[in-house]
Protein backbone atom coordinates (compact mmCIF):
# COMPACT_ATOMS: atom_id res chain seq x y z
CA UNK A 1 0.00 0.00 0.00
CA UNK A 2 1.41 3.47 -1.07
CA UNK A 3 1.00 5.89 2.32
CA UNK A 4 2.58 8.94 2.86
CA UNK A 5 2.80 10.69 6.86
CA UNK A 6 1.88 14.38 6.84
CA UNK A 7 2.21 16.63 9.91
CA UNK A 8 0.52 19.73 10.13
CA UNK A 9 2.60 21.56 12.22
CA UNK A 10 0.07 24.11 14.17
CA UNK A 11 2.00 26.81 14.87
CA UNK A 12 1.50 30.58 16.55
CA UNK A 13 3.66 32.77 15.17
CA UNK A 14 4.44 36.59 15.93
CA UNK A 15 4.89 39.05 12.99
CA UNK A 16 8.27 40.39 12.47
CA UNK A 17 9.48 37.45 15.18
CA UNK A 18 11.85 36.30 12.30
CA UNK A 19 14.00 34.29 15.31
CA UNK A 20 11.46 33.36 17.26
CA UNK A 21 9.43 32.09 14.30
CA UNK A 22 12.38 30.16 12.78
CA UNK A 23 13.56 28.56 15.69
CA UNK A 24 9.91 27.31 16.28
CA UNK A 25 9.79 26.31 12.70
CA UNK A 26 13.28 24.51 13.28
CA UNK A 27 12.16 22.46 16.21
CA UNK A 28 9.16 21.30 14.42
CA UNK A 29 11.34 19.70 11.74
CA UNK A 30 13.30 18.18 14.03
CA UNK A 31 10.17 16.73 16.27
CA UNK A 32 8.75 15.84 12.92
CA UNK A 33 12.00 13.72 12.09
CA UNK A 34 11.60 11.94 14.88
CA UNK A 35 7.94 10.78 13.80
CA UNK A 36 9.69 9.51 10.61
CA UNK A 37 7.18 12.14 8.56
CA UNK A 38 7.57 12.03 4.82
CA UNK A 39 6.33 15.59 4.73
CA UNK A 40 6.05 18.89 7.24
CA UNK A 41 4.00 21.87 6.68
CA UNK A 42 3.40 25.13 8.65
CA UNK A 43 0.96 27.93 7.80
CA UNK A 44 0.75 30.66 5.89
CA UNK A 45 3.29 33.41 5.67
CA UNK A 46 4.86 31.48 8.40
CA UNK A 47 8.34 33.24 8.80
CA UNK A 48 6.81 36.19 8.88
CA UNK A 49 3.83 35.78 10.65
CA UNK A 50 0.51 36.93 9.30
CA UNK A 51 -0.67 39.65 8.40
CA UNK A 52 2.42 42.04 8.25
CA UNK A 53 0.69 44.62 6.88
CA UNK A 54 2.65 47.66 5.52
CA UNK A 55 6.10 46.01 6.77
CA UNK A 56 5.91 44.24 3.73
CA UNK A 57 6.77 47.62 1.86
CA UNK A 58 10.04 47.53 4.33
CA UNK A 59 12.54 45.79 1.66
CA UNK A 60 14.76 45.05 4.56
CA UNK A 61 12.04 42.89 6.16
CA UNK A 62 11.66 40.80 2.84
CA UNK A 63 15.31 40.47 2.77
CA UNK A 64 15.16 38.95 6.73
CA UNK A 65 12.59 36.48 5.66
CA UNK A 66 14.55 35.03 3.22
CA UNK A 67 17.79 35.01 5.10
CA UNK A 68 15.37 33.08 7.53
CA UNK A 69 14.39 30.89 4.77
CA UNK A 70 17.97 29.65 4.11
CA UNK A 71 18.04 28.35 7.87
CA UNK A 72 15.10 26.56 7.53
CA UNK A 73 16.51 25.33 3.63
CA UNK A 74 19.66 24.65 5.63
CA UNK A 75 17.85 22.24 8.17
CA UNK A 76 15.46 20.14 5.84
CA UNK A 77 17.56 16.64 5.33
CA UNK A 78 15.71 13.86 4.76
CA UNK A 79 12.51 15.34 4.98
CA UNK A 80 9.96 17.42 3.01
CA UNK A 81 9.23 20.75 4.14
CA UNK A 82 6.12 22.94 2.85
CA UNK A 83 6.06 26.74 4.68
CA UNK A 84 4.47 29.94 4.14
CA UNK A 85 7.13 32.82 3.56
CA UNK A 86 7.34 35.95 1.40
CA UNK A 87 9.28 35.55 -2.24
CA UNK A 88 10.69 38.07 -4.22
CA UNK A 89 11.19 38.22 -7.89
CA UNK A 90 9.98 41.23 -10.48
CA UNK A 91 7.63 41.97 -7.43
CA UNK A 92 6.38 39.77 -3.83
CA UNK A 93 4.38 37.23 -3.71
CA UNK A 94 2.30 35.36 -0.99
CA UNK A 95 3.89 31.99 -1.20
CA UNK A 96 5.09 28.44 0.05
CA UNK A 97 8.31 27.42 -0.34
CA UNK A 98 8.93 23.25 -0.91
CA UNK A 99 11.80 21.99 0.75
CA UNK A 100 14.02 18.83 0.52
CA UNK A 101 17.20 17.83 1.23
CA UNK A 102 18.59 20.74 2.01
CA UNK A 103 17.26 22.16 -1.40
CA UNK A 104 14.66 24.54 -2.60
CA UNK A 105 12.69 22.83 -4.86
CA UNK A 106 10.54 24.88 -5.98
CA UNK A 107 7.58 28.04 -4.73
CA UNK A 108 4.18 28.15 -4.72
CA UNK A 109 2.76 31.69 -5.34
CA UNK A 110 -0.47 32.29 -4.04
CA UNK A 111 -3.00 33.01 -6.93
CA UNK A 112 -6.28 34.50 -5.38
CA UNK A 113 -5.36 37.59 -3.04
CA UNK A 114 -8.06 38.62 -0.59
CA UNK A 115 -9.62 41.46 -1.01
CA UNK A 116 -12.41 41.97 1.41
CA UNK A 117 -13.22 42.19 5.21
CA UNK A 118 -10.05 42.26 6.95
CA UNK A 119 -7.97 41.56 4.20
CA UNK A 120 -5.88 43.67 2.19
CA UNK A 121 -3.61 41.59 -0.26
CA UNK A 122 -3.78 43.42 -3.59
CA UNK A 123 -2.32 46.26 -1.70
CA UNK A 124 1.32 44.13 -1.08
CA UNK A 125 1.02 41.26 -3.12
CA UNK A 126 1.67 40.63 -7.29
CA UNK A 127 -0.76 37.46 -8.39
CA UNK A 128 1.13 34.22 -8.93
CA UNK A 129 -0.07 32.23 -12.06
CA UNK A 130 1.82 29.07 -12.35
CA UNK A 131 0.14 26.00 -10.62
CA UNK A 132 2.61 23.09 -10.28
CA UNK A 133 2.37 19.80 -8.64
CA UNK A 134 5.22 18.00 -6.64
CA UNK A 135 5.94 14.20 -7.42
CA UNK A 136 7.86 12.89 -4.05
CA UNK A 137 8.32 8.89 -5.07
CA UNK A 138 5.84 7.42 -5.79
CA UNK A 139 2.83 10.16 -4.93
CA UNK A 140 1.75 13.19 -6.70
CA UNK A 141 0.91 16.74 -4.66
CA UNK A 142 -0.21 19.86 -4.63
CA UNK A 143 0.35 22.81 -2.74
CA UNK A 144 -2.02 25.95 -2.45
CA UNK A 145 -2.29 28.91 0.10
CA UNK A 146 -5.65 29.76 1.99
CA UNK A 147 -7.76 31.68 -0.46
CA UNK A 148 -7.08 29.72 -3.03
CA UNK A 149 -8.89 26.47 -1.76
CA UNK A 150 -11.77 28.35 -1.10
CA UNK A 151 -13.20 28.62 -5.17
CA UNK A 152 -14.73 25.70 -6.55
CA UNK A 153 -12.32 25.44 -9.80
CA UNK A 154 -9.53 27.27 -8.46
CA UNK A 155 -6.02 25.78 -7.84
CA UNK A 156 -6.73 22.68 -6.28
CA UNK A 157 -9.32 21.48 -8.84
CA UNK A 158 -6.57 22.18 -11.42
CA UNK A 159 -3.87 20.44 -9.25
CA UNK A 160 -5.93 17.43 -9.05
CA UNK A 161 -7.62 16.55 -12.49
CA UNK A 162 -4.89 17.98 -14.47
CA UNK A 163 -1.78 17.96 -12.49
CA UNK A 164 -2.64 14.06 -10.97
CA UNK A 165 -2.35 15.48 -7.26
CA UNK A 166 -3.72 12.76 -4.53
CA UNK A 167 -2.85 15.16 -1.90
CA UNK A 168 -3.94 18.70 -1.87
CA UNK A 169 -2.06 20.78 0.93
CA UNK A 170 -3.30 23.71 1.93
CA UNK A 171 -1.13 26.33 3.98
CA UNK A 172 -3.36 29.02 5.54
CA UNK A 173 -3.93 32.07 7.83
CA UNK A 174 -7.90 32.04 8.30
CA UNK A 175 -9.52 34.27 11.03
CA UNK A 176 -11.63 33.14 13.31
CA UNK A 177 -15.47 34.55 14.11
CA UNK A 178 -18.19 32.69 15.52
CA UNK A 179 -18.71 29.63 13.86
CA UNK A 180 -16.61 30.00 11.05
CA UNK A 181 -15.22 26.27 11.26
CA UNK A 182 -18.38 24.70 10.42
CA UNK A 183 -18.52 26.65 7.01
CA UNK A 184 -14.97 26.23 6.70
CA UNK A 185 -15.23 21.94 7.43
CA UNK A 186 -18.17 21.93 4.80
CA UNK A 187 -15.81 23.45 2.37
CA UNK A 188 -12.79 21.90 2.62
CA UNK A 189 -14.71 18.47 2.76
CA UNK A 190 -16.60 19.19 -0.65
CA UNK A 191 -13.14 20.06 -2.34
CA UNK A 192 -11.96 16.71 -1.33
CA UNK A 193 -15.06 14.64 -2.62
CA UNK A 194 -15.60 16.96 -5.44
CA UNK A 195 -11.79 16.27 -7.05
CA UNK A 196 -11.19 12.92 -5.36
CA UNK A 197 -8.12 13.58 -3.73
CA UNK A 198 -7.12 14.00 -0.08
CA UNK A 199 -7.08 17.87 1.51
CA UNK A 200 -4.41 18.25 4.57
CA UNK A 201 -5.48 22.38 5.49
CA UNK A 202 -2.87 23.88 7.86
CA UNK A 203 -4.46 26.82 9.98
CA UNK A 204 -2.35 29.16 11.55
CA UNK A 205 -3.02 30.07 15.31
CA UNK A 206 -2.90 32.20 17.87
CA UNK A 207 -3.71 36.38 17.94
CA UNK A 208 -2.61 39.47 16.05
CA UNK A 209 -3.92 43.00 17.40
CA UNK A 210 -7.57 42.52 16.28
CA UNK A 211 -7.42 39.02 14.90
CA UNK A 212 -7.36 35.39 15.90
CA UNK A 213 -6.50 32.66 14.06
CA UNK A 214 -7.98 29.46 15.84
CA UNK A 215 -6.05 26.55 14.08
CA UNK A 216 -8.37 24.10 14.06
CA UNK A 217 -6.74 22.48 11.09
CA UNK A 218 -8.19 19.46 9.01
CA UNK A 219 -7.54 16.52 7.05
CA UNK A 220 -10.02 15.28 4.45
CA UNK A 221 -9.65 11.89 2.57
CA UNK A 222 -10.71 11.67 -0.96
CA UNK A 223 -14.73 11.04 -0.32
CA UNK A 224 -14.59 13.88 1.84
CA UNK A 225 -14.52 12.04 5.31
CA UNK A 226 -12.69 13.66 8.51
CA UNK A 227 -9.36 12.04 8.96
CA UNK A 228 -7.55 14.33 11.59
CA UNK A 229 -8.50 17.61 13.28
CA UNK A 230 -6.48 19.80 15.42
CA UNK A 231 -6.94 21.41 18.58
CA UNK A 232 -8.60 24.73 18.12
CA UNK A 233 -6.50 28.03 19.87
CA UNK A 234 -3.38 26.37 20.72
CA UNK A 235 -0.57 24.76 19.14
CA UNK A 236 -0.85 21.39 17.43
CA UNK A 237 1.23 18.66 15.88
CA UNK A 238 -1.05 16.97 13.79
CA UNK A 239 0.34 13.56 12.17
CA UNK A 240 -1.52 11.04 10.10
CA UNK A 241 -0.78 8.33 7.34
CA UNK A 242 -2.29 9.09 3.47
CA UNK A 243 -3.62 6.22 1.89
CA UNK A 244 -2.73 7.03 -1.45
CA UNK A 245 -3.73 3.77 -3.13
CA UNK A 246 -7.50 4.54 -1.87
CA UNK A 247 -7.30 7.40 -3.66
CA UNK A 248 -6.28 6.32 -7.10
CA UNK A 249 -8.78 2.84 -6.46
CA UNK A 250 -11.41 5.90 -5.91
CA UNK A 251 -10.63 7.69 -9.09
CA UNK A 252 -10.70 4.27 -11.74
CA UNK A 253 -14.71 3.65 -10.10
CA UNK A 254 -15.91 7.47 -10.98
CA UNK A 255 -15.90 8.12 -14.58
CA UNK A 256 -16.97 11.71 -13.97
CA UNK A 257 -13.72 12.74 -13.87
CA UNK A 258 -12.64 11.68 -16.91
CA UNK A 259 -15.20 14.19 -18.30
CA UNK A 260 -14.13 16.88 -15.59
CA UNK A 261 -10.62 16.44 -16.50
CA UNK A 262 -11.89 17.43 -20.55
CA UNK A 263 -13.15 20.24 -19.41
CA UNK A 264 -10.98 21.34 -16.99
CA UNK A 265 -7.74 20.93 -19.96
CA UNK A 266 -7.58 24.40 -20.50
CA UNK A 267 -5.85 25.27 -17.31
CA UNK A 268 -2.94 22.43 -18.70
CA UNK A 269 -0.30 25.32 -19.61
CA UNK A 270 -0.52 26.36 -15.82
CA UNK A 271 0.83 23.29 -14.77
CA UNK A 272 4.38 22.66 -13.98
CA UNK A 273 5.53 19.20 -12.33
CA UNK A 274 8.79 19.00 -10.29
CA UNK A 275 10.29 15.72 -9.19
CA UNK A 276 11.61 15.50 -5.30
CA UNK A 277 13.67 12.82 -3.81
CA UNK A 278 12.95 10.32 -1.56
CA UNK A 279 13.66 10.99 1.58
CA UNK A 280 16.15 8.74 3.76
CA UNK A 281 13.57 8.65 6.99
CA UNK A 282 14.51 6.17 9.48
CA UNK A 283 11.80 3.66 10.31
CA UNK A 284 8.14 5.32 11.07
CA UNK A 285 6.96 4.87 15.00
CA UNK A 286 3.08 3.90 15.19
CA UNK A 287 0.85 6.63 15.58
CA UNK A 288 -2.05 7.35 18.42
CA UNK A 289 -5.47 8.85 17.46
CA UNK A 290 -6.76 11.65 19.39
CA UNK A 291 -9.94 13.49 18.58
CA UNK A 292 -9.88 17.18 20.34
CA UNK A 293 -12.95 17.99 22.24
CA UNK A 294 -15.19 20.17 19.80
CA UNK A 295 -16.62 23.56 21.16
CA UNK A 296 -19.86 24.87 21.16
CA UNK A 297 -20.38 28.44 19.80
CA UNK A 298 -19.87 30.03 23.61
CA UNK A 299 -16.76 28.16 24.15
CA UNK A 300 -15.58 29.07 21.07
CA UNK A 301 -15.75 32.83 21.43
CA UNK A 302 -14.50 32.43 25.08
CA UNK A 303 -11.44 30.73 24.15
CA UNK A 304 -11.18 33.74 21.60
CA UNK A 305 -11.20 35.89 23.49
CA UNK A 306 -8.68 34.21 26.31
CA UNK A 307 -5.88 33.41 23.62
CA UNK A 308 -6.43 37.45 21.81
CA UNK A 309 -6.06 38.90 25.65
CA UNK A 310 -3.35 36.45 25.98
CA UNK A 311 -1.03 37.04 22.61
CA UNK A 312 -1.97 40.86 22.52
CA UNK A 313 -0.43 41.01 26.10
CA UNK A 314 2.88 38.65 25.75
CA UNK A 315 3.51 39.95 21.90
CA UNK A 316 3.25 43.76 23.18
CA UNK A 317 5.48 42.98 26.19
CA UNK A 318 2.58 43.54 28.61
CA UNK A 319 3.45 41.28 31.73
CA UNK A 320 0.47 42.49 33.59
CA UNK A 321 -3.02 44.36 33.19
CA UNK A 322 -5.15 46.45 35.09
CA UNK A 323 -9.01 46.81 34.90
CA UNK A 324 -11.58 49.51 36.19
CA UNK A 325 -14.40 47.08 38.13
CA UNK A 326 -17.45 48.63 38.43
CA UNK A 327 -19.35 45.69 39.93
CA UNK A 328 -21.14 45.27 36.60
CA UNK A 329 -21.29 42.24 34.08
CA UNK A 330 -19.25 43.94 31.49
CA UNK A 331 -16.02 44.73 33.77
CA UNK A 332 -16.85 41.35 35.59
CA UNK A 333 -16.06 38.97 32.19
CA UNK A 334 -12.87 40.85 30.95
CA UNK A 335 -11.51 40.69 34.48
CA UNK A 336 -12.92 36.58 34.48
CA UNK A 337 -11.19 36.28 30.67
CA UNK A 338 -8.07 38.05 31.96
CA UNK A 339 -7.08 35.87 34.50
CA UNK A 340 -7.68 32.95 32.43
CA UNK A 341 -5.41 34.53 29.92
CA UNK A 342 -2.69 35.65 31.94
CA UNK A 343 -3.01 34.37 35.46
CA UNK A 344 -4.59 36.58 38.64
CA UNK A 345 -1.19 37.49 39.90
CA UNK A 346 -0.48 39.44 36.53
CA UNK A 347 -4.17 40.99 36.95
CA UNK A 348 -5.31 43.85 39.20
CA UNK A 349 -8.53 45.37 39.38
CA UNK A 350 -9.19 49.03 40.52
CA UNK A 351 -13.17 50.28 42.32
CA UNK A 352 -13.74 53.81 41.68
CA UNK A 353 -16.79 54.75 43.63
CA UNK A 354 -18.55 57.63 42.98
CA UNK A 355 -21.75 59.25 44.88
CA UNK A 356 -23.90 57.67 42.81
CA UNK A 357 -22.32 53.91 42.95
CA UNK A 358 -24.47 51.71 44.24
CA UNK A 359 -23.60 49.72 47.79
CA UNK A 360 -24.55 46.54 45.57
CA UNK A 361 -22.18 47.47 42.45
CA UNK A 362 -19.21 48.28 45.43
CA UNK A 363 -19.75 44.80 46.72
CA UNK A 364 -20.23 43.11 43.24
CA UNK A 365 -16.77 44.26 42.58
CA UNK A 366 -15.08 43.08 45.57
CA UNK A 367 -16.61 39.82 45.58
CA UNK A 368 -15.11 39.20 42.01
CA UNK A 369 -11.65 40.37 42.87
CA UNK A 370 -12.24 37.62 45.62
CA UNK A 371 -13.56 35.13 43.71
CA UNK A 372 -10.96 35.52 40.93
CA UNK A 373 -8.48 36.35 43.37
CA UNK A 374 -6.58 39.28 41.86
CA UNK A 375 -5.06 42.29 43.25
CA UNK A 376 -7.87 45.05 44.31
CA UNK A 377 -7.62 48.82 44.59
CA UNK A 378 -10.55 51.68 45.79
CA UNK A 379 -9.71 54.79 44.78
CA UNK A 380 -12.84 57.11 45.33
CA UNK A 381 -13.60 60.28 43.25
CA UNK A 382 -16.35 61.83 44.81
CA UNK A 383 -13.42 64.60 45.83
CA UNK A 384 -12.05 64.46 42.08
CA UNK A 385 -15.53 65.65 40.93
CA UNK A 386 -15.86 68.04 43.54
CA UNK A 387 -12.63 69.70 42.24
CA UNK A 388 -13.77 69.45 38.82
CA UNK A 389 -17.14 70.87 39.98
CA UNK A 390 -14.83 74.06 41.61
CA UNK A 391 -12.80 74.75 38.65
CA UNK A 392 -15.47 74.58 35.95
CA UNK A 393 -18.05 76.83 38.46
CA UNK A 394 -17.46 80.15 36.73
CA UNK A 395 -17.25 78.70 33.51
CA UNK A 396 -20.58 76.75 34.68
CA UNK A 397 -22.60 78.86 36.24
CA UNK A 398 -26.33 79.16 36.05
CA UNK A 399 -26.26 76.09 34.01
CA UNK A 400 -27.79 72.64 34.93
CA UNK A 401 -26.58 69.56 35.41
CA UNK A 402 -26.40 67.31 32.55
CA UNK A 403 -24.04 64.63 30.43
CA UNK A 404 -21.05 66.91 30.65
CA UNK A 405 -20.82 66.11 34.52
CA UNK A 406 -21.99 62.51 33.72
CA UNK A 407 -18.98 62.38 31.29
CA UNK A 408 -16.54 64.06 33.44
CA UNK A 409 -16.91 60.78 35.99
CA UNK A 410 -15.59 58.36 33.43
CA UNK A 411 -13.35 60.56 32.33
CA UNK A 412 -11.92 61.01 35.97
CA UNK A 413 -11.99 57.32 35.93
CA UNK A 414 -10.10 56.37 32.61
CA UNK A 415 -7.17 59.33 33.94
CA UNK A 416 -6.45 57.04 37.13
CA UNK A 417 -6.33 54.00 34.50
CA UNK A 418 -4.16 55.06 32.14
CA UNK A 419 -2.13 56.92 35.71
CA UNK A 420 -1.81 53.55 36.79
CA UNK A 421 -0.60 52.33 33.71
CA UNK A 422 2.04 54.18 33.28
CA UNK A 423 3.37 53.99 36.50
CA UNK A 424 3.59 50.36 36.88
CA UNK A 425 3.54 49.34 32.77
CA UNK A 426 -0.21 48.19 33.58
CA UNK A 427 -2.12 47.77 30.33
CA UNK A 428 -5.48 48.80 30.90
CA UNK A 429 -8.24 46.60 29.10
CA UNK A 430 -11.32 48.14 28.25
CA UNK A 431 -14.80 46.90 29.08
CA UNK A 432 -17.14 48.84 26.48
CA UNK A 433 -19.32 45.77 24.79
CA UNK A 434 -20.21 45.61 21.05
CA UNK A 435 -23.60 46.54 21.21
CA UNK A 436 -22.81 49.98 23.70
CA UNK A 437 -19.60 50.95 20.50
CA UNK A 438 -21.93 50.49 17.86
CA UNK A 439 -24.44 53.28 19.57
CA UNK A 440 -22.00 55.36 20.87
CA UNK A 441 -23.25 54.78 24.89
CA UNK A 442 -19.96 55.00 25.80
CA UNK A 443 -17.51 57.83 26.92
CA UNK A 444 -14.74 59.23 24.69
CA UNK A 445 -11.42 59.36 27.02
CA UNK A 446 -13.66 57.93 29.67
CA UNK A 447 -14.52 54.25 29.61
CA UNK A 448 -13.26 53.85 26.30
CA UNK A 449 -9.52 55.11 27.73
CA UNK A 450 -7.12 51.93 27.47
CA UNK A 451 -5.09 49.80 25.63
CA UNK A 452 -6.71 46.41 24.63
CA UNK A 453 -10.68 46.02 24.10
CA UNK A 454 -11.60 42.69 24.83
CA UNK A 455 -14.76 42.64 24.39
CA UNK A 456 -15.49 45.41 21.89
CA UNK A 457 -16.66 42.80 18.70
CA UNK A 458 -19.25 40.81 21.76
CA UNK A 459 -22.65 42.09 22.08
CA UNK A 460 -24.50 42.41 25.59
CA UNK A 461 -26.66 39.46 25.15
CA UNK A 462 -23.72 37.92 24.48
CA UNK A 463 -21.43 39.04 27.56
CA UNK A 464 -24.36 37.41 30.09
CA UNK A 465 -24.23 34.34 27.91
CA UNK A 466 -20.44 34.00 28.24
CA UNK A 467 -20.54 35.21 32.06
CA UNK A 468 -22.74 32.07 32.90
CA UNK A 469 -20.42 30.04 30.91
CA UNK A 470 -17.33 30.52 32.94
CA UNK A 471 -19.75 30.36 36.46
CA UNK A 472 -20.68 26.74 34.84
CA UNK A 473 -17.20 25.84 33.87
CA UNK A 474 -15.84 27.18 37.51
CA UNK A 475 -19.05 24.56 39.22
CA UNK A 476 -19.50 28.36 41.72
CA UNK A 477 -20.01 31.67 41.22
CA UNK A 478 -16.49 33.27 40.05
CA UNK A 479 -19.50 36.29 38.72
CA UNK A 480 -21.31 37.12 41.66
CA UNK A 481 -24.99 36.30 40.80
CA UNK A 482 -26.43 39.53 41.63
CA UNK A 483 -24.63 41.04 38.57
CA UNK A 484 -26.53 38.58 36.24
CA UNK A 485 -29.51 39.68 37.28
CA UNK A 486 -29.61 43.60 38.08
CA UNK A 487 -30.88 46.13 35.60
CA UNK A 488 -27.22 47.00 33.50
CA UNK A 489 -26.54 51.20 34.64
CA UNK A 490 -23.22 53.31 34.45
CA UNK A 491 -24.32 54.89 37.55
CA UNK A 492 -23.67 58.57 36.34
CA UNK A 493 -26.68 59.95 38.07
CA UNK A 494 -29.25 58.85 40.94
CA UNK A 495 -31.13 55.72 39.25
CA UNK A 496 -29.72 55.42 36.24
CA UNK A 497 -30.24 52.79 34.14
CA UNK A 498 -29.01 52.01 30.56
CA UNK A 499 -32.79 51.04 29.18
CA UNK A 500 -33.24 54.90 30.08
CA UNK A 501 -31.26 55.75 27.20
CA UNK A 502 -31.64 52.45 25.31
CA UNK A 503 -34.18 50.03 24.17
CA UNK A 504 -33.72 46.56 26.04
CA UNK A 505 -30.41 44.52 25.06
CA UNK A 506 -32.66 42.08 23.93
CA UNK A 507 -34.25 44.01 21.16
CA UNK A 508 -31.12 46.48 20.56
CA UNK A 509 -28.46 43.54 20.05
CA UNK A 510 -30.74 41.71 17.02
CA UNK A 511 -31.13 45.16 15.35
CA UNK A 512 -27.64 46.05 15.62
CA UNK A 513 -26.73 42.34 13.55
CA UNK A 514 -28.83 43.26 11.12
CA UNK A 515 -27.99 46.76 10.82
CA UNK A 516 -24.18 46.27 11.74
CA UNK A 517 -23.27 42.61 10.72
CA UNK A 518 -26.08 42.10 8.14
CA UNK A 519 -26.39 45.56 6.49
CA UNK A 520 -29.83 45.12 6.29
CA UNK A 521 -32.06 48.47 5.89
CA UNK A 522 -34.63 49.92 7.78
CA UNK A 523 -37.44 48.51 6.25
CA UNK A 524 -35.96 44.63 6.39
CA UNK A 525 -35.32 45.29 9.94
CA UNK A 526 -39.14 46.58 10.64
CA UNK A 527 -40.27 43.67 8.72
CA UNK A 528 -38.60 41.53 11.10
CA UNK A 529 -40.43 42.79 14.23
CA UNK A 530 -38.79 45.40 15.61
CA UNK A 531 -40.60 49.09 15.86
CA UNK A 532 -39.97 51.33 13.12
CA UNK A 533 -39.31 54.25 15.52
CA UNK A 534 -36.80 52.16 17.81
CA UNK A 535 -35.06 50.70 14.48
CA UNK A 536 -34.65 54.38 13.41
CA UNK A 537 -33.12 55.79 16.57
CA UNK A 538 -30.59 52.69 16.32
CA UNK A 539 -29.70 53.19 12.85
CA UNK A 540 -29.12 56.67 13.68
CA UNK A 541 -27.17 56.33 16.77
CA UNK A 542 -24.83 53.87 15.07
CA UNK A 543 -24.39 56.17 12.22
CA UNK A 544 -23.60 59.36 14.34
CA UNK A 545 -21.17 57.50 16.71
CA UNK A 546 -18.53 56.60 13.95
CA UNK A 547 -16.08 59.02 15.25
CA UNK A 548 -16.33 57.86 18.74
CA UNK A 549 -15.40 54.18 17.46
CA UNK A 550 -12.23 55.73 14.89
CA UNK A 551 -11.01 56.34 18.34
CA UNK A 552 -11.35 53.28 20.40
CA UNK A 553 -8.82 50.93 21.58
CA UNK A 554 -8.09 48.01 18.98
CA UNK A 555 -10.33 44.82 20.12
CA UNK A 556 -10.82 41.01 19.35
CA UNK A 557 -12.72 40.13 16.08
CA UNK A 558 -14.85 37.10 16.95
CA UNK A 559 -18.33 38.33 14.73
CA UNK A 560 -17.89 38.04 10.21
CA UNK A 561 -18.79 42.20 10.61
CA UNK A 562 -16.38 43.65 13.57
CA UNK A 563 -16.38 47.41 13.75
CA UNK A 564 -13.47 48.75 12.45
CA UNK A 565 -11.45 46.81 9.70
CA UNK A 566 -14.52 45.22 8.73
CA UNK A 567 -17.16 47.88 8.79
CA UNK A 568 -15.32 51.16 7.27
CA UNK A 569 -17.59 54.52 6.74
CA UNK A 570 -16.79 57.85 6.75
CA UNK A 571 -16.89 60.25 9.77
CA UNK A 572 -17.65 62.96 7.50
CA UNK A 573 -20.92 61.82 5.61
CA UNK A 574 -23.94 63.39 5.10
CA UNK A 575 -26.20 60.07 3.96
CA UNK A 576 -28.88 59.27 6.56
CA UNK A 577 -30.41 55.79 5.67
CA UNK A 578 -33.19 56.09 8.02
Amino acid sequence: MRTLRICLAQINTTVGDFSGNTEKILSCIEHARDFGVDIVTFPEMAVTGYPPEDLLLMPRFIEANLDCLGQIIEASSGICVITGFVDKKDDIYNSAAIIQNRELCGIYHKIYLPNYGVFDEHRYFQAGSEIPVFNLADSVIGINICEDIWYPGGPASTQALIGNAEVIVNISASPYHSEKGYSRKRMLSTRAADNIVIVAFNNLVGGQDELIFDGGSLIFDQKGELISEGKQFEEDFIIADLNLDAVFRQRIHDPRRRKEKLVQSAGKEQIKSITLKKGSLKRKPPLSKTTPRTLNRIEEIYCALTLGAKDYARKNGFKKVVIGLSGGIDSSIVAAIAVDAIGNENVTGVAMPSPFTSAESKEDALELARNLDIGFISIPIEETIKAYGTILASEFKGLSPDVTEENLQARIRGNILMALSNKFGWLVLTTGNKSENSVGYCTLYGDMAGGFAVIKDVLKTVVYELARYRNDKAGKEIIPGRVLVKPPSAELRPGQKDIDSLPAYSVLDPVLQAYVEEDKDLEEIRDMGYEEEIVKKVIRLVDKNEYKRRQSSPGIKITHRALGKDRRLPISNQYRPA
